[in-house]
């Protein structure tokens, strides 16, 4: 059996559980293309399955953390008809709430996904700036989806700053023709989130929710604060709340769905450069740092997406 270089853990708990070490490289079983990952991506969801979240319906022990990737397909199992051995390739390839997580993640030179699950890397973007993008764009653009947002309506971002809060400001301008896009984010970070898109800005280190006097149509909130971020919303107006479990009782949980299809969808956006990644400025980190990585991740600090490359 052939072996790869791959992290990963044998039970739940820290950071720590992490090692680096020899793993099975993964099939292209029936529909599955085999991809040499180049550049992997870091999401709060990783940190809840290592720490046993989903373990009722995870895999079996070894687990190769994490969902975000991009590389290079380098072999197709049968029925596969969307890509070729060579393609560039990014996605999300964990469906965590139908069915079992994939053993074998990708954080490792190699990992198998369905096809439906891997779109074409828009040629744009660096393989980093993909590997960046798929969950968030997913999680994004399904929240808007979800509360039928129509042009010309307002928004509220708690989080502008994050991974999901940066993309879905940009997507509120650009995609979904938002009339106001308002974020919140801490102080050293506020011109960042100006310069994404944000058309104001609210340093929540300095005024709090109650502070706000307007409403708006639709309140996303990516860092799990619907408990008091609730009271920003027009009455009966959307609240999504992705990180609380569960979510303020006027605010619903959503869990992405992840496809090839919504990646697709905003594929000229990405090639316009209407929609830009979001690296965290620590970005990348080399393969052989991923625990200091993680431990960045779990600071909830970052700016933007936290990065593995190269995956030699």
């Amino acid at each position: 059996m052939a072996t790869q270089k791959a992290w990963f853990h044998n039970k739940y708990g820290s950071v720590d559980v992490l090692q680096l070490g020899e793993f099975p490289v993964p099939k292209a079983g029936p529909g599955f293309v085999l991809v040499k990952v180049r550049a992997a991506a870091l999401n709060p969801v990783d940190c809840k399955r290592r720490e046993g979240v989903f373990q009722h319906n995870d895999s079996e022990f070894p687990t190769v953390p994490c969902c975000d990737m991009s590389g290079v397909v380098v072999e197709v199992g049968e029925g596969v008809t969307k890509f070729k051995k060579g393609d560039e390739v990014y996605g999300d390839i964990q469906e965590f709430m139908s069915g079992k997580p994939k053993q074998c993640g990708v954080l490792a030179e190699y990992t198998a996904a369905e096809e439906y699950l891997v779109a074409a890397k828009p040629k744009k973007l660096s393989f980093e700036e993909a590997a960046s993008l798929a969950s968030v764009l997913i999680t994004a653009s399904q929240a808007f989806e979800t509360a039928n947002f129509a042009k010309g309506q307002s928004v509220f971002i708690v989080g502008g700053a994050g991974g999901v809060g940066s993309v879905a400001i940009q997507l509120a301008k650009h995609v979904y023709g938002a009339s106001k896009v308002v974020a919140t984010t801490s102080t050293p970070k506020v011109g960042f989130v100006k310069g994404l898109g944000a058309d104001v800005v609210h340093d929540y280190t300095k005024h709090s929710y109650d502070q706000i006097t307007e409403k708006f149509d639709f309140v996303f909130d990516t860092i799990g604060d619907s408990a008091k971020s609730h009271v920003v919303a027009k009455e009966g107006a959307p609240i999504i709340d992705i990180a609380a479990f569960p979510p303020h009782p006027k605010a619903q949980n959503m869990f992405a769905i992840p496809g090839a299809v919504k990646l697709e969808k905003l594929s000229e956006y990405l090639e316009s450069g209407k929609v830009k990644a979001v690296l965290d400025p620590k970005s990348p980190f080399p393969f052989s740092k991923v625990i200091e990585a993680f431990k960045h991740q779990e600071t909830g600090r970052a700016s933007g997406k936290i990065v593995i490359s190269p995956i030699p």
